[in-house]
């Protein structure tokens, strides 16, 4: 009677986790231990798949323990990998488990680059092996049963968070095994199958018939539901549904006999043989309907014997009337189980192999704040260095400090040389030209990453608009131009990164084609910059006066200001705080990140004195700028002034600010050098994505193509076929009414008799081909018909039967190319002749022995050796039982 059900196993297709995995961690951690370690554990974790999926299963504890460590793997990845069709892309491919597919087609299967599907799947092979294992286990001791019982239960549990999840985790029509009707049945059943454990255990330990009838009642309950969940749906196994409404009647059977021994003890003979006869009338439905698929001959006896024992004693002892099976009180109901709840781990062994890597999460508000915290020193930094440009160029109006320097008048005054000095040593003009020089190579380099990416992205999407157009319905995925919305998006923003780098290298060569002649003529040795410089009469006067003290004592200031700027600089860039730890611990106090709050305090917290120093340092340079200002026009006031001295200090004016103009165009060109060579590396990367996504889809576009066309291979097709000439066209040449389906080919028929009959005549062709053939007597060929001195004997007419006319096809469906006899309704195949000799082949009175094996009874006599003067040889005869 204990006939449980279990459930098939999904089969997965082999997929190499560990390459996906280790390019994303190359991708996003720095290198060194930490990513080694990372990528041993992603190999660790493909191997891990290969036992839990790649080989058959026992239907062990063992085995039932690699895949809970699996499952278990898989939640504690799926926060810390952006599984999805356009960043870690893994296509999972599963078969369906009750699909048993066909001749041609194979079975049903889907593929999806999705985690959440992974982990369905997986966790519908940890509730079906759980069920093989308990179907497994002896029940004739505690352990066995407690064992199934656990294993039941858990399935339930397993089935049941897949009828919750499924839909949410794959946002698409699943396979029918992993349906939410399906799962919510098969996590029913298992339920029942439970209840049926801790019956048969209470029944085992003898306990009260009160408790053993709710159990039971309670199992038939469950069986009946799962039994009306599937009824009318083909999502399960034929086998299955004979088996839950066979349980359904045992179980109610057995709460039955076990209230009324209850009713027994309680003097209600009535009601006991009322409940009995229930009982065997369920019992005996199962015996009658059921009986392939379970035995129930032990409880079919026991009840009998207890009806015949109750009979007996109330027809001559107690005389109780027998109630009317709606007159019988309800039985009531005790439930012991429990669908297990999924709490990961479900695995007791289990270990992170990923513990040491921070949460998705985590990592994206860790990028979030590198960002702001960017913004920031970026901001603070570029303040600063428009300050000290913004300064530079007001020194450089005013001619200082090259104006107080200038004593002899005909001499380079000390601050232009110290500034040709440093255009020297850095290279000069040829530095400049050079460096202009490359970036155009490093722009087409990038031109040519990205056009590349993009290309494949198209080519791609290409194909697919063209194979969906011509499958429409049938091609069940998701569109490429949806799915590269963000990689199109992020194109477009490198284009426009690109454009603007265009644009900003072409202000630099502008601006370095303006003072290109300056910026080289610092550049020249003393005596060629001394002569290139007009002379003028010195302003000796003013040498050592209080104007010029003023001067010389604020551009000290100022530039003690620049030189502090430059290490506030250093020092913002240096700053480094890994804010990891901070939004580990919000996430595991408050189960998730407000990383803008947690982001502003501590920027603030971190860079909040550095930029007051910044705020600082510009107010104190626009004071001193200010009072430098003040003080050079009392010197201007004061200097005497000619055409000489002004042309002069014109020159010395744009020397000052060739050199700044120098200074900024190679910070510009090494930042724009350094900007393509990291947007080189961005880009590579965005093409490495492009180029993964691309496969990824390939890939799946080839395993989608093959399932239509096994698909299309198990669709029945009905392929138009031409109607043979004498279907269309009648003896007389006329052309019959058309019909919707064609007319089956004639059997030829011919008369029975003791002789063997004459060979039947061919159907008509065509009128053509009848014109051209002449006749014989009726019923035989031309080419076959006898002498005069033997004529055919006429068939005797078939009773009810009429005798078809001459040269007329009958109309009965075309048979295999064997005639049948009347009296002969099957094929029977052919003995071989006794002392068959092949070289006697051209002997025409060979004699046939047939074996009476092969005659039924009724059946016409076989035929006698061949009439004489038949003028071919022997015509294989077919007899038929």
């Amino acid at each position: 009677m204990t006939n449980f059900i279990s459930v098939q196993l999904k089969k997965a297709s082999e997929v190499d986790l560990a390459k996906p995995l280790c390019k994303f961690i190359q991708q996003s951690y720095p290198g060194g231990d930490a990513q080694a370690e990372h990528c041993r554990a992603a190999e660790e974790l493909s191997r891990l798949r290969k036992s839990a999926l790649g080989r058959p299963l026992d239907k062990h504890e063992s085995a039932l323990e690699t895949l809970l460590r699996y499952y278990d793997q898989l939640c504690s990845i799926e926060p810390k990998f952006p599984f999805s069709e356009n960043q870690v892309c893994v296509t999972f491919t599963w078969k369906d488990a009750f699909d048993k597919g066909s001749l041609f087609g194979g079975s049903a299967k889907l593929a999806l680059a999705s985690l959440g599907y992974e982990k369905t799947c997986v966790l519908f092979n940890c509730g079906a092996l759980a069920s093989q294992i308990a179907a497994e286990q002896n029940l004739d001791n505690d352990e066995g049963l407690k064992a199934a019982a656990k294993h039941y239960q858990f399935a339930s549990g397993a089935f049941q968070h897949i009828k919750d999840t499924v839909l949410s985790a794959l946002n698409r029509e699943p396979t029918v095994d992993i349906s939410p009707d399906t799962v919510g049945t098969l996590s029913l059943i298992m339920l029942a199958q439970a209840q049926e454990v801790f019956f048969l255990k209470a029944t085992r330990d003898k306990m009260k018939d009160a408790i053993i009838a709710k159990l039971a009642n309670q199992a038939a309950d469950y069986y009946g539901d799962a039994y009306k969940q599937c009824q009318y749906k083909d999502t399960l196994p034929k086998e299955v549904f004979p088996v839950l409404a066979a349980k359904h009647c045992i179980m109610q059977a057995n709460a039955e006999y076990h209230q009324s021994i209850l009713a027994k003890q309680q003097k209600k003979f009535g009601e006991e043989i009322g409940r009995l006869q229930h009982a065997a009338d369920l019992v005996k439905t199962v015996a009658s309907r059921y009986d392939e698929y379970i035995n129930v001959k032990d409880l079919v006896d026991k009840i009998n014997r207890a009806l015949t024992a109750a009979k007996k004693d109330n027809d001559f002892i107690y005389h109780d009337r027998v109630p009317d099976l709606k007159d019988l009180e309800s039985i009531g109901k005790a439930s012991l189980v429990k669908a297990t709840p999924v709490v990961v781990p479900l695995s007791q062994k289990f270990t992170d192999l990923f513990e040491k890597m921070v949460p998705l999460q985590v990592q994206q508000s860790v990028s979030v704040y590198n960002q702001r915290k960017a913004d920031l020193v970026n901001r603070s930094i570029a303040q600063m260095r428009e300050a000290t440009n913004l300064a530079n160029g007001v020194l450089a109006s005013l001619n200082l400090p090259a104006a107080i320097e200038d004593v002899s008048g005909d001499t380079v005054p000390q601050s232009i040389l110290n500034k040709s000095k440093s255009v020297i040593e850095q290279g000069g003009i040829q530095t400049v030209d050079q460096l202009i020089k490359d970036l155009p190579e490093l722009l087409q380099r990038n031109k040519e990453i990205l056009d590349e990416s993009l290309r494949l992205l198209d080519e791609e999407e290409t194909t697919d608009n063209d194979l969906r157009a011509k499958f429409k319905e049938r091609w069940q995925r998701t569109p490429s131009n949806e799915l590269y919305k963000t990689l199109r998006a992020e194109g477009a923003n490198y284009h426009n990164i690109l454009n603007k780098a265009v644009q900003a290298d072409g202000q630099v060569k502008e601006r370095y084609q303006s003072h290109r002649d300056t910026i080289a003529l610092l550049c020249k040795p003393e005596a060629e910059l001394n002569a290139a410089i007009p002379s003028a009469n010195p302003a000796k006067t003013l040498q050592g006066s209080e104007v010029v003290n003023v001067l010389r004592t604020l551009l000290a200031n100022l530039d003690e200001v620049k030189k502090e700027r430059e290490q506030l600089e250093n020092d913002l860039k240096s700053v480094n705080f890994d804010m990891t730890s901070k939004f580990l611990t919000a996430l595991a106090q408050d189960g998730a990140i407000n990383e803008e709050a947690i982001s502003v305090t501590e920027l603030d917290r971190i860079y909040g004195s550095y930029t007051q120093k910044v705020q600082e340092s510009l107010k104190k340079q626009e004071e001193l700028l200010k009072n430098v200002q003040n003080a050079h026009q009392d010197f201007s006031k004061m200097k005497q002034s000619n055409n000489e001295s002004n042309l002069r200090e014109e020159v010395l004016k744009n020397l000052a600010v060739a050199n700044d103009n120098f200074v900024e165009l190679v910070a510009n060109l090494k930042e724009g050098t350094k900007f393509y060579n990291e947007l080189t590396e961005i880009l590579l990367k965005f093409q490495n994505k492009c180029s993964d996504i691309v496969f990824a889809r390939k890939t799946e576009r080839d395993e989608l193509l093959k399932d239509l066309q096994q698909s299309i291979a198990r669709e029945p097709s009905a392929p138009s076929i031409p109607l043979p000439t004498y279907q269309t066209t009648s003896a007389g040449g006329t052309k019959p009414a058309a019909s919707s389906t064609p007319t089956p080919a004639p059997r030829t028929m011919v008369g029975t008799k003791p002789q063997p009959p004459a060979r039947p005549p061919p159907p008509v062709i065509s009128a053509a081909s009848s014109s051209s053939s002449a006749t014989a007597p009726s019923g035989t060929p031309a080419a076959a018909a006898p002498p005069a001195a033997a004529p055919v004997v006429a068939p005797a007419p078939i009773p009810g039967a009429s005798a078809p006319a001459a040269n007329t096809a009958p109309s009965q469906a075309q048979g295999p190319p064997y005639p049948t006899y009347p009296g002969y309704p099957g094929y029977c195949q052919m003995p071989m002749p006794m002392g068959y000799n092949p070289y006697l082949y051209g002997q025409y009175n060979l004699p046939y022995a047939p074996s009476p094996v092969y005659q039924n009874p009724g059946q016409a006599p076989y035929p006698t050796p061949q009439q004489p003067g038949y003028p071919f040889p022997q015509q294989p005869y077919y007899p038929q039982p």
